[in-house]
């Protein structure tokens, strides 16, 4: 166990390293992976998959840099309500709030609900990289743990972390529905958030037109750019109390934030080359593609709420596959792994351009 301070210094080396190793293995060959054609060793990453799990599972408990970790470790004595524990179905997130109040009766440390929620958060992240690119799992990985919000929803908002990483097993697994429909509900039982995506998912599985899609996210992009808040006014009543309030309050001095779009346009900007241009016809990236659309677009409908960072995140978690996977899984010319990799490095650069100059 490292000081708080240095765990994010430490992920970030970790990652750069990583991303360098990729670049190396995917950059030459004229653009062809080394190992193209043949399933790569998983035994590292099952390595790094434990190693993150340890990592951020058994980080301290700090207030300062861990903000939600200290919330949860100050009431975990308060949650503690006698010998019994009954299943309770009134709680807002029932599967998160019943975990925790399961270890908590049973007088189990809070550090082990820390470790657990790491378990779930890099191994559904690990069992999805792996149904999904079973070829390049390690490299898929490495890009997912790159992006800026993977450590943040690791060690702070690790509720909604868990959630989406429960709903990428889901959405990899979308053919098999003894796993995905479990998966589904297990997901929005972490974080009652995930009742977009499962909806918006639900949508995207049975209409698969994806130039609607686009179409709908310029039409989000354009009444966000003119401030209306018809739709952000909606759904606060359809949402949940806690959804409400995030809906209905304004965050001033914030207005148009250009910077998160310009960051979520960039799935957009492949997904429209690849299907469009290039003719890529793929139901896996399909799916894919018009989620993160739908659920980006729904984003910027609601761009003027508070917390508006944590409705972006709920299409954020996607970013990372939407960039990469048409030029890992699917035909899109001899040079495919080499873009692959400069998109990958890109995306590497631009997360330490944010912890390290932007948000400094």
């Amino acid at each position: 166990m490292f000081p708080a301070k240095y765990y994010h210094p430490i992920f970030l080396i970790i990652i750069i390293l990583l991303s360098i190793y990729c670049f190396i293995k995917y950059g030459g060959n004229n653009g062809r992976k080394l190992l193209d054609n043949k399933n790569e060793p998983q035994m590292a990453s099952i390595a790094l998959t434990v190693f993150m799990m340890l990592f951020i599972g058994t980080r301290p408990i700090s207030g300062r840099y861990f903000v939600d970790m200290r919330g949860v470790a100050n009431l975990w004595w308060w949650w503690d309500q006698g010998d019994t524990y009954t299943f309770q179905w009134s709680y807002e997130n029932r599967a998160y709030d019943n975990i925790r109040a399961f270890m908590s009766t049973y007088g189990m440390p809070v550090e082990y609900f820390f470790l657990l929620i790491a378990i779930i958060y890099f191994g559904c992240m690990y069992i999805a990289c792996r149904k999904l690119f079973p070829r390049d799992t390690l490299f898929s990985l490495v890009v997912y743990l790159t992006a800026f919000s993977t450590f943040s929803y690791g060690v702070n908002g690790f509720k909604a972390g868990s959630a989406a990483s429960l709903f990428l097993v889901a959405l990899a697994y979308y053919e098999n529905y003894k796993i995905m429909i479990p998966m589904l509900i297990l997901s929005w039982g972490f974080h009652h958030s995930m009742v977009m995506v499962v909806c918006s998912f639900i949508c995207v599985f049975f209409f698969r037109k994806t130039k609607y899609y686009f179409y709908f996210w310029l039409i989000a992009f354009f009444i966000a750019a003119f401030h209306i808040s018809f739709f952000q006014n909606i759904f606060a009543k359809l949402a949940d109390d806690t959804g409400a309030v995030y809906l209905r309050g304004q965050v001033h001095g914030k207005g148009f934030r250009l910077d998160f779009i310009a960051y979520s346009a960039v799935p957009v900007l492949i997904g429209y080359y690849a299907i469009f241009k290039q003719k890529l016809q793929s139901n896996n990236y399909s799916i894919l593609l018009n989620l993160y659309l739908m659920t980006n677009s729904i984003w910027m409908l609601c761009m003027y709420a508070e917390f508006t960072n944590r409705i972006a995140y709920l299409s954020w978690f996607l970013h990372p596959w939407v960039m990469i996977y048409p030029f890992i899984n699917e035909a899109m010319g001899d040079f495919k792994y080499r873009i692959a990799n400069y998109i990958a490095f890109g995306h590497l650069l631009f997360t330490l351009f944010l912890f390290m100059i932007y948000w400094r």
